[in-house]
């Protein structure tokens, strides 16, 4: 079992003194908080990924980067990262990438995302929700497990012979949850690759 704690990055005032931090101090307050954690000895630190106010990761990977570098035992992960409006080889390479600054640290969770206007911001379409999810999961996988992948879809430009750089660390790609709320499909998506499966009760 594994003990540890997540942050949304929200901005949000302090109930004790009203006043509400900018989103600099707030990003440098989820900076302290994991270091902490890692201080008293928790397991795991996550943050989530989030493209509108009040909220302030919209680069999680670039946060968990800077953490890795001030933690030597800390797991770091997401909370979740949004497999629909990122492009998967976008993901496959940034979390390898983590992988190897953060010596194997790193799980990744992968979500949908739960605010309709951020999906045209990224040129998608909410009503495709669960097959982007499918599908850019799908590709991902392909990208971490195999060296060279051919592939063609419905919601992104096709590859020919391309690689993913870099690699997984030892071969061996990041530890993948699938967050949903009320989605069997994402359960079953969990279970098909032998992934875990994070369900989220907050609505």
């Amino acid at each position: 079992m594994q003990f540890g704690i997540f942050t949304v990055g929200d901005v949000t005032a302090d109930p004790t003194t009203g006043r509400t931090p900018s989103e600099h101090e707030r990003i440098k307050a989820m900076l302290a908080i994991a270091q902490k954690a890692e201080e008293v000895g928790l397991d795991v630190f996550a943050t989530g990924e989030h493209h509108n106010p009040p909220f302030v990761p919209s680069s999680p990977t670039t946060m968990l980067g800077y953490i890795a570098a001030r933690t030597e035992h800390l797991i770091l992960s997401t909370s979740t990262t949004l497999i629909t409006t990122n492009d998967p080889v976008k993901i496959a390479e940034d979390f390898a990438m983590l992988q190897h600054v953060a010596d194997g640290r790193v799980d990744v969770m992968l979500g949908r995302g739960n605010t309709g206007p951020v999906y045209p911001w990224f040129g998608k379409d909410i009503r495709d929700g669960i097959d982007l999810a499918i599908e850019n999961y799908a590709l991902l996988r392909r990208l971490w497990d195999e060296d060279v992948v051919t592939w063609k879809g419905k919601f992104r430009t096709p590859l020919q012979s391309f690689t993913s750089t870099p690699r997984p660390l030892d071969g061996v790609a990041p530890f993948v949850w699938h967050g949903s709320i009320r989605s069997p499909e994402i359960a079953e998506q969990a279970a098909y690759y032998g992934d875990g499966f994070f369900h989220n009760n907050i609505f």
